[in-house]
């Protein structure tokens, strides 16, 4: 097995790169350098924190619905209690894990975004 340089050395080293050759591109090509690095840093980022933001995702989901799994069957099951409305924004406890996951997945999609912001 290849221990270094790890996948998040990788993808980071590239999208460096790609920002650093980024300025001298015009047009599309400098719109889609400007995709394919932030593309890049969302994978270094799901790579570094995906797995315990999905553990604590997964906890979070068998505590509310009182049962173990992993995220996908939970995630369905989740789902499927509040598409027949046996949980809805009542259930104690669901606004608050659903706002958790969701500031988790932005903390990876949207690092600089912060609600606050007015």
């Amino acid at each position: 097995m290849i221990t270094h340089p790890t996948a998040v050395e990788l993808v980071d080293v590239v999208a460096r790169w790609i920002d650093s050759v980024r300025p001298s591109l015009t047009g599309r090509d400098a719109f889609m350098a400007r995709v394919a690095a932030n593309a890049l840093g969302i994978v270094s980022r799901e790579l570094t924190s995906g797995q315990a933001l999905e553990a604590a995702a997964v906890e979070r989901f068998s505590a509310l619905l009182g049962q173990e799994g992993d995220f996908q069957t939970l995630n369905a099951e989740l789902c499927r209690r509040l598409r027949e409305g046996e949980m809805d924004r009542d259930t104690p406890g669901l606004l608050a894990a659903l706002e958790a996951c969701a500031v988790e997945q932005i903390a990876i999609d949207q690092p600089s975004y912060r609600a606050d912001k007015a």
